[in-house]
């Protein structure tokens, strides 16, 4: 076990090694494994070229590698992986082989970083950068977590207004608390 663990390390290790660096370079990657493997997302689409979802690298070089899907779009310039007999570039876009049914959901599921992205990520309080999430009506008061009671605030006045309602505070909204539209929000909701 432990010795495929450092057979993969050394592959991935080798991903971000540049084609014409020096026999010395090779062991030691230009970027770090996981800046290569973690941070990156790989655009899955159905056999009909509907957008799915996005992926990570690693899931996208397996369903490559299995033959479940095919690469649509890669960086040539970007780093490429290398076992002992194959050498391919990172994907940026698969599709799928075969067609995968998706059930029809007609509420988007509400995640942080969907929410945070139809308030452009500004407070809806005063307008300034928001990092955090605020019930409108608290919870400990029966407020719901949903599209309409959330929206996206800065920390400050998340402290300040706590669990009292925006009537006690004589604050106002500036931001319109309406779930999302459109397809490219269910994408928006996975990553």
């Amino acid at each position: 076990m432990a010795r495929m663990r450092k057979q993969s390390m050394m592959v991935t290790s080798l991903a971000s090694v540049p084609p014409d660096s020096a026999p010395a370079d090779i062991g030691e990657p230009a970027v770090s494994d996981s800046a290569v493997w973690g941070k990156h997302r790989v655009l899955l689409l159905n056999a009909t070229y509907e957008p799915l979802t996005a992926i990570s690298i690693r899931r996208a070089v397996v369903l490559v590698l299995r033959e479940r899907a095919d690469i649509v779009h890669t960086d040539e310039l970007g780093p490429k992986i290398h076992s002992a007999d194959l050498s391919m570039p990172l994907p940026s876009v698969i599709r799928l082989r075969t067609y995968v049914r998706v059930p029809y959901r007609a509420k988007i599921p509400m995640t942080r970083a969907a929410l945070m992205h139809r308030d452009r990520f500004r407070c809806g309080y005063c307008g300034a950068k928001a990092n955090t999430i605020d019930h409108v009506v608290p919870r400990s008061r029966g407020g719901a977590h949903n599209w309409e009671n959330c929206v996206a605030c800065c920390a400050n006045c998340n402290h300040k207004k706590a669990d009292r309602l925006l009537a006690e505070l004589g604050w106002t909204l500036q931001a319109s608390l309406t779930p999302p539209k459109g397809r490219h929000w269910r994408l928006l909701a996975t990553v």
